[in-house]
């Protein structure tokens, strides 16, 4: 291997001519990400205005950005001193190097990018949800063309021609003349040096996103961020999430389950073992004849803000007149901001964590409760009706391997009327539903309907509605064109044989946006819930519900006796008159309790606070009650303890 000269050579550069390239990368890094940040500093002035925080935002965001371009580049820098060292190894080197450093700004360029179309739908940087829709091309392309193609097309135009310009400019990696232990001890003050950098901290802790929680609006908060560190890290935090992080606090599991079994108010002698802790006969309160049929209708981003029946905008005729004929929730809270949070508490009751949901968890993926189990085992047909591919969001598979035995998608309807991105319209998918229905004669049938029409970039057919937009394909119009459809079905449901024997359940599964300045923004949580079919009285449930509560509610009514761990409560049972009710909500990696207006809010590694909670406000309460932040936290460690024990399933049938 031929070395270069000594380090006494008279044309020998600077060891540090090695860090040009580098440091013209980095000081060009700080500049981009400094000024995307004034950008959205600019743009979201109003709540940035509000939290009191200009001078931290941009002092703690030049540390993150310094950070994150530390990690990016702490390897070739460190290795750059050696890898000088042979002639072969430099010419080889100082090309993957340009080509290594064009690709770092490129992918920091990229991410604030593609940052503002991302913080109007979440309210927030890029997180796990950005990798989550990666995973699904096709529908996420068909969604980004339909409704942003200006910003595609900035992007399209923008990174290339930043590429050749950063490419013509960016200073060569020159040779430098050092002996190998001058070399290694550069690799090694370069390593320590940017590994402080990495780290941000001479505490025990290095930096994370808790250094800049200092506002309750978790927007403002994630400002202070870059969009690529706001993703790795949140990759980094679901990892631990799947290993069982407790998030919030803890205390002896034995009081954990005392304190859930205790808010579930089921005799103790209905408790079946203890292996399995919450898993408990639950005893239906309503005799039927014959044990009804059960069809959940989940509508895609139905938030109460579209609900005329719930002070929202006048979209949803057809569903305000249904709520006067059946069970109408005026207080039911979403567990969270995803449909697969959604399904997770509507179809296995469990209770929303900092982690993804159990639909796409792994331990979760077969023997995991679900209330499709349940009437699998009572001799019910049960099945998942969409209008897209069921393979999204780990659907089919979640479905399949608990207790779903049918499942119908997009390839299954011969010849749809309309097919936009996301699949086939609701009329299709509603048309679908009643003709299986139809089918099912005297079969006990349980049935999941998932809408998708409500979606972004909102295509449904024409000539439905009278439009609330002038433009057609807005929120507000696909909401409309979605009520139409849910209205022809229940007009079509009311005249058939099943219709005296079914209990409906119509509910969101989320809002379309969660967005505010308060650390958990409760008041785009509420979604409106109906239960209605034969022999379903009217009637107004006005307490905080939450949607964990629905099924066992739904099980009850339809005089069915089950066997469930599920947590959830038969809000039928008056046991239940004198509680004020309660919902979980989790908002990214920040959770609230609310028990009629009082709200503990946890975030990761800081103190639970409570609030009282009246017409869309937060007040810190005077009195902190020691009682409610530890049912709260009982509650928040529940999830993860279940899963990651595996205790929240049924007995295996051969034991039953």
């Amino acid at each position: 291997m031929t070395t270069y000269a000594a380090a006494t050579s008279p044309h020998n550069p600077s060891p540090l001519a090695l860090l040009k390239p580098y440091v013209f990368i980095m000081g060009l890094g700080l500049v981009m990400l400094s000024a995307f940040r004034v950008g959205y500093i600019a743009w979201q002035w109003d709540r940035v205005a509000a939290s009191q925080g200009l001078g931290f935002l941009l002092l703690q965001g030049l540390r993150f950005d310094v950070l994150m371009l530390s990690a990016l580049l702490i390897v070739p820098l460190s290795l750059s001193p050696l890898l000088n060292q042979c002639r072969a190894l430099h010419r080889c080197w100082s090309g993957l190097l340009k080509v290594y450093l064009c690709a770092v700004l490129l992918w920091l360029l990229f991410m604030e990018l593609a940052t503002p179309n991302f913080l109007m739908q979440f309210d927030a940087r890029p997180n796990i949800l950005f990798v989550e829709y990666l995973k699904y091309p096709k529908e996420v392309l068909a969604m980004l063309w339909g409704g942003f193609k200006g910003s595609i097309t900035l992007a399209a135009v923008m990174l290339p021609v930043v590429a050749v310009i950063v490419w013509r400019l960016l200073p060569a990696s020159n040779p430098v003349y050092l002996t190998w232990p001058k070399a290694l001890a550069l690799s090694l003050i370069l390593l320590c040096l940017l590994g402080l950098a990495v780290r941000s901290s001479l505490g025990h802790r290095p930096a994370n996103p808790s250094v800049v929680a200092f506002s309750s609006d978790l927007m403002v908060n994630d400002i202070a961020l870059n969009s690529s560190y706001s993703l790795l890290y949140a990759i980094y935090e679901s990892t631990r999430d799947e290993k069982g992080v407790v998030a919030y606090g803890d205390m002896p599991v034995d009081t954990m389950l005392a304190l859930v079994k205790a808010e579930m108010r089921v005799p103790a002698s209905h408790f079946i073992t203890s292996d399995i802790p919450t898993l408990h006969k639950q005893v239906a309160l309503h005799t039927q004849t014959k044990a009804k049929n059960i069809v959940i209708i989940l509508e895609e981003s139905l938030g109460a803000e579209f609900v005329g029946s719930l002070g929202g905008k006048p979209l949803t005729p057809n569903l305000d007149v249904l709520a006067e004929q059946g069970l109408w929730f005026e207080k039911l809270y979403a567990t969270g901001t995803r449909s697969v949070r959604g399904i997770e508490a509507l179809i296995t009751g469990f209770t929303p964590t900092a982690a993804r949901s159990v639909v796409k968890l792994s331990k979760s993926q077969r023997g995991f409760f679900s209330f499709a189990e349940v009437l699998r085992r009572k001799g019910y047909d049960t099945s998942f009706i969409y209008g897209g591919e069921a393979h999204f969001d780990n659907m089919q598979r979640f479905f399949i391997n608990n207790g779903f035995n049918k499942i119908i998608e997009q390839k299954d309807y011969s010849n749809p009327q309309f097919v936009g991105s996301w699949g086939v319209s609701d009329e299709d998918l509603f048309s679908k539903a009643d003709e299986l229905f139809q089918s099912y004669g005297d079969q006990p049938f349980f049935s999941l309907v998932f809408s998708s029409s409500n979606h972004n970039p909102f295509d449904f057919p024409d000539d439905r509605i009278v439009l609330y937009d002038q433009e057609k394909a807005t929120e507000n119009n696909a909401v409309k064109y979605a009520d139409y459809s849910l209205g022809q079905f229940f007009k079509q449901a009311k005249q058939s044989r099943y219709w005296h024997n079914t209990l409906f359940l119509v509910v969101a599964d989320h809002n379309s946006r969660v967005r505010g300045a308060n650390l958990v923004p409760i008041e785009y949580f509420h979604i409106p819930g109906l239960i209605i079919g034969g022999g379903v009285q009217p009637a107004v449930y006005s307490k905080v519900s939450s949607q964990i509560d629905l099924l066992p509610t739904l099980l009850s009514m339809a005089g069915i006796d089950a066997e469930t761990p599920a947590i959830g409560r038969d809000l039928t049972d008056p046991k239940y008159a004198a509680n004020p009710g309660r919902a979980i909500m989790q908002y990214n990696k920040t959770q609230a309790y609310r028990e009629g207006d009082q709200v503990v809010v946890f975030e990761r590694n800081k103190p639970a606070v409570q609030y009282v909670y009246k017409e869309g406000q937060y007040t810190k309460s005077v009195v902190q009650s020691k009682a409610l932040l530890d049912k709260a936290l009982a509650h928040a460690m529940f999830g993860p303890y279940a899963y990651q024990r595996g205790n929240y399933r049924l007995p295996d049938e051969s034991l039953l």
